[in-house]
């Protein structure tokens, strides 16, 4: 299909009971192309009816689908992973209208979503249980894992796609149904995933979709005694707020936050390859990736050349509709977003940062921000502090291997870190010191099916993907029975 050929918009509705829920004379909201600020299609809002009603369907569901067999669940989850593949450019090109990325990275992370839900199908029919040898031969001790019955979930609105088929499929494939409420920036994403579960022959109310004003559903789902689960990927300060919640009440989290993912380049590390990486990385989604290198501590010696290297290709981006097909970089997705990035950048120089590019907005349509690099920004500047999540990049120098270390460490975040070297001593000590979920070395290796995903300190608890993804999702049983 052409990225560029004219097509309506998809309808926007919500998914409750196996039933497509449009506006009717529910209140809603607009959609926004952040590309030209033009209005896309009105989503509709649950009422409080809506979300009694989805929590009713959940419930009744889940009475059958914990029962039934995980090769019918597989079964399903690779039917969805076919119909993804067929569709990838029809819900790509939606994806690219309401979140603002360009059509190649949409494709992407439709397309490999697939292999989420793939992974989910097979790793599925392996949530395994035990027997323990007992002390008596006369007792028989087995550990069973079971699904822990209703999930709520709460999805991001930069990978819309990927990010909200990686919550459906774990507690699918674990046996339990779920309510998503995904966000309503770039709402097309969830809705086509809707209608793909339908087709692949998934029962009413194993999957249902709300959209609302997110603090009023998040407290009503949350505090509902149906509801035993809670996954959410978001901001910190939201993510307090509804572990706190959920904590309250004794109900299981899953909390996937934000990070500040610091880069340790040393002098031994190949400054070509990793200066043309990080930069490939950094433009990915405009920036807006909870994973994306966003504090650059570059050994003094090699600085110089790194940022000339990385400069060179950061700034090659091109701006524009993501729908265009020479446009290599897409609009923030909030036109909020471009003042508190002005806001950053202002911050560090007057704290003594120098701007080598970019800096600030441009005066066109749409929320464009561009490509950004900072030199000599301060430990203490908000630019190194706060998460960014858009495309400016600080760089600043360190000169030993614990001093690096120690500055990466000392912010409240632990999502995603990356360490470039040649040297193995170098690559062991790092990795091993560094106070996050995930580890780069010379390369992006995370964020796949079969590897965990998430954060410790303030940027999370609980992993999403690999045989880690059903911890939450299941409950540990322990059966003792007296056989004769």
């Amino acid at each position: 299909m052409n990225a560029h050929q004219p097509a309506p918009y998809a309808a926007l509705s919500m998914y409750i009971d196996g039933q497509f829920i449009g506006n009717d004379s529910r209140q809603g909201e607009p959609v926004f192309n952040p590309a030209d600020d033009t209005i896309l299609g009105q989503l509709p809002h649950a009422t409080k009816e809506d979300m009694d009603r989805a929590l009713d369907a959940a419930a009744r569901a889940f009475d059958q689908w914990r029962w039934t067999s995980p090769l019918e669940r597989s079964r399903i989850l690779r039917r969805v992973a076919e119909l993804i593949r067929e569709r990838a450019d029809i819900i790509a090109r939606d994806l690219t209208r309401d979140q603002g990325k360009p059509f190649v990275e949409a494709r992407h992370e439709v397309y490999s979503a697939a292999d989420h839900a793939e992974w989910h199908a097979e790793e599925g029919r392996r949530i395994y249980g035990r027997v323990v040898p007992p002390r008596t031969p006369s007792v028989r001790q087995t550990v069973v894992r079971q699904p822990v019955g209703v999930c709520v979930a709460f999805a991001p609105w930069n990978f819309p796609f990927n990010q909200t088929l990686r919550k459906i499929s774990a507690a699918l494939a674990a046996g339990c149904t779920l309510i998503i409420k995904p966000a309503e920036d770039a709402p097309s994403a969830a809705v086509a995933l809707a209608r793909l579960f339908h087709e692949a022959g998934l029962p009413p109310g194993c999957l249902n979709v709300v959209w609302g004003v997110p603090a009023e559903i998040s407290n009503y789902l949350i505090r509902s005694p149906i509801v035993r689960k809670i996954s959410f990927t978001g901001s910190i300060p939201v993510g307090k707020q509804l572990a706190s919640l959920a904590g309250a009440h004794m109900k299981r989290v899953t909390m996937e936050l934000g990070g500040h993912s610091p880069v340790l380049v040393f002098d031994d590390a190949d400054i070509p390859r990793a200066a043309a990486l990080l930069a490939r990385l950094k433009a990915l989604n405009a920036g807006q990736v909870c994973m994306a290198p966003s504090r650059f501590y570059v050994h003094e010696a090699v600085r110089d050349e790194f940022t000339d290297a990385f400069t060179k290709a950061f700034s090659s981006q091109a701006l524009g509709d993501g729908l265009d097909a020479g446009t290599t970089m897409g609009p923030l997705a909030h036109k909020r977003r471009v003042g508190v990035m002005e806001q950053l950048v202002a911050d560090a120089c007057s704290r003594g940062a120098s701007v080598v590019t970019g800096g600030k907005s441009l005066s066109r349509p749409g929320n464009f921000f561009p490509p950004t690099v900072l030199i000599d920004a301060v430990d203490d500047s908000r630019v190194m502090q706060e998460e960014p999540f858009g495309p400016i990049a600080p760089i600043t120098s360190f000169r030993e291997v614990d001093e690096v270390v120690t500055r990466a460490n000392a912010l409240p975040y632990g999502l995603a870190s990356y360490v470039f070297t040649r040297s193995l001593k170098t690559s062991h000590y790092a990795s091993t010191r560094l106070e996050a979920g995930m580890v780069n070395v010379n390369h992006f290796g995370i964020a796949l099916p079969e590897t965990p995903l998430g954060g410790i300190k303030d940027s999370g608890v609980g992993s999403e993907g690999g045989s880690e993804t059903f911890d939450a999702y299941v409950t540990t049983k322990f059966i003792s029975e007296e056989t004769a």
